[in-house]
């Protein structure tokens, strides 16, 4: 061969490829199809450690390798999803098992929604799965029978490639590797090459030095963190002083590189809202960092000062309370089911005294404040007319975890009418411990004019029933517009089998658009989503439609009892489908003077 120049490009070619044929082999060889697994670990879309241990007298696993960006994974998806609701009755249990390193939770479990999947999707975070089972590519699938042995690793079939696509499979793999294990029988083919997308290990980053926390930490916790790890919310610590974080500084780390914290549920792919509380992929990095570091403090005189140096009025995140109305202090249990609680306020030795509202009233701020914030799982406030009967739409606010309180700006004003009085449903939590709480509720009256009334349109379902251990049961709502809208703010509520709720608008001239889609919805952080004041509008007749999906299966962690068919109720064992969409009437221009002692209207200007 001397004397003939191969192109460096080529031998450039070459290199690479040994290497990662290399890489490859290597990985064959240490898991070899016909081994025994282990008891596989992942993350599912609640954060929570999960295993294998938790599926239960199953025949055959199916463990799907994604990610959110291969080409090749989007293409089989709904081939998955056909073959899963094919084998689930004969005990085959599927899972997608994500493993791109850039891929949060909350998109691997967008891409669920977006693609109607029923089984699990989960993270593979550290790579743990993909080493165990030798797999290389996404969408590789490697099954294994009850007993967790690897009996087949490959290809789903042959039709989709990263190249091209066949008409149809000449090869169905995946399904003849599943028929034989179900009949008993030897795999016929036990492995076969997979055209998909390599799958690539998070590579280890250089840690930033000289980070402190007065001058990096200190500030990002103050914007991103302190509006609800501080005193006097449900918060379950602070994280106002350097003690108190250095204390959770690992698992700041933790939850924050996973991006669990801060708690956002609004999957990118619909919608921009203003209170989007994510932290930067920099901003991590810095967290993550200053603990490798070993937790230094830096230059005291540079801390920024912290939400209760800054605000006056303290608890009050409304501002100083033009009226104060509190219920009975209630002792409560130390365990078990406390029933939901329905109060007027406010009462007076045992005796319901209800404050009245004498004159039309209008408002600018209210917040339901607790003063044992942890005993609270959600209290809800609604107005009533003695002599009526009450209704969902006199829903006035309530306080969640993870919610803020009914703050209004730009001329609107909450309209408590003449007569009404107002009832708290008030759902305790027990502790482990006998607990004291007494909810107190502040209001601001509204100041200088009132153009617009804070509307509502709660999209719900009183009649849904869920089939035992469905894993994504739907249900759906919607509403009609009887005017031009102007766009506030939408807000999720279900309960523990709620799985993720799309809101999406079909407009009169029949485009259709997304406006929210939350796709791992969380019980314990119960976010409102909004929209930058005045920028989103709806014609009249806009039809809004919500859709929401119910995990009544034993995957889900939070069940209550997968055996049972679950319908609408109050308690957190029953369900319920409320998604809000809060706005103004475009149209609307009230020109109402309020007088900011009383909220009550000073002048009106009529035309």
């Amino acid at each position: 061969m001397r004397g003939i120049k191969t192109p460096w490009i080529v031998v450039l070619a070459l290199i690479v490829s040994t290497t990662i044929s290399a890489r490859a082999g290597a990985a064959k060889k240490d898991v070899r199809v016909g081994d025994s697994i282990g008891n596989l670990t992942f993350k599912d879309i609640h954060y929570l450690p999960r295993s294998l241990d938790d599926f239960s007298n199953k025949k055959a696993f199916v463990l799907a390798f994604t990610t959110t960006s291969c080409p090749v994974v989007q293409r089989y998806l709904p081939v998955l999803k056909q073959l899963e609701k094919e084998y689930r009755g004969k005990g085959v249990q599927f899972l997608a098992i994500n493993d791109g390193p850039d891929d949060t939770i909350l998109e691997l479990a967008a891409q669920a929604v977006r693609f109607e999947m029923e089984f699990p999707f989960v993270k593979d975070f550290d790579g743990g799965c993909v080493r165990a089972l030798g797999v290389q590519r996404t969408p590789e699938v490697a099954v294994l029978d009850g007993r967790r042995m690897l009996r087949y690793r490959g290809r789903i079939d042959d039709q989709y490639r990263l190249g091209g696509t066949r008409e149809s499979a000449g090869h169905h793999d995946l399904k003849d590797a599943l028929d034989a294990i179900l009949a008993g029988k030897e795999v016929p083919t036990r492995e076969t090459p997979v055209d998909g997308c390599l799958i690539t290990a998070s590579e280890a980053r250089t840690p930033k030095t000289n980070v402190t926390f007065a001058e990096n930490i200190a500030p990002i916790l103050r914007e991103r963190c302190q509006g609800c790890h501080r005193p006097d919310t449900s918060a379950p610590f602070s994280l106002i002083t350097y003690k108190q974080v250095a204390a959770k500084a690992d698992a700041i780390a933790e939850v924050v590189a996973e991006g669990r914290m801060p708690p956002w549920y609004a999957s990118e792919e619909a919608g921009h809202f203003i209170n989007r509380r994510t932290l930067s992929a920099e901003e991590r990095d810095t967290l993550v960092d200053w603990v490798r570091a070993g937790k230094p403090l830096g230059d005291e005189t540079k801390l920024p000062r912290t939400p209760l140096e800054t605000k006056a009025d303290g608890k009050w995140l409304i501002g100083k309370p033009d009226l104060i109305l509190s219920a009975p202090k209630d002792d409560l249990p130390a365990s078990g089911d406390i029933p939901y609680k329905y109060v007027p306020l406010p009462y007076t030795k045992g005796l319901s005294m209800p404050y009245v509202f004498t004159e039309d009233t209008w408002m600018q701020g209210i917040q339901i404040l607790p003063d044992n914030p942890r005993t609270v799982h959600h209290c809800n406030m609604l107005y009533m007319i003695p002599g009526e009967k009450a209704k969902k739409t006199n829903f006035i606010t309530g306080t969640v975890p993870g919610g803020s309180p009914m703050i209004l700006e730009n001329q609107v004003g909450f309209l408590i009418p003449k007569g009404a009085i107002l009832i708290l449903q008030i759902h305790y939590v027990s502790t482990g411990k006998p607990e004291k709480c007494q909810i107190n509720v502040g209001f601001r009256y509204a100041r200088g004019v009132v153009e617009k009334r804070l509307r509502h349109a709660l999209m719900d379902d009183n009649s849904f029933a869920i089939p035992p251990g469905a894993p994504a049961h739907p249900v759906g709502s919607s509403r009609v517009l009887d005017c031009d809208a102007v766009g506030i703010a939408l807000f999720v509520h279900m309960h523990v089998r709620g799985r993720d709720m799309t809101f999406r608008a079909h407009y009169p001239d029949g485009k259709s658009e997304t406006l929210l889609v939350v796709p791992n919805y969380s019980f314990d952080w119960q976010i409102p989503y909004i929209w930058e004041p005045g920028k989103k509008r709806f014609p009249k007749g806009t039809k809004l439609e919500v859709v929401a999906h119910y995990d009544n299966s034993r995957f889900n962690p939070y069940n209550p009892d997968p055996n049972k068919t679950v319908k609408e109720g109050p308690q957190t064992r029953d369900e319920m489908l409320n998604g809000f969409f809060f706005y103004t009437d475009a149209n609307e221009k009230l020109e109402l003077q309020i007088d900011p002692k009383t909220g009550r209207v000073r002048t009106e200007k009529k035309g």
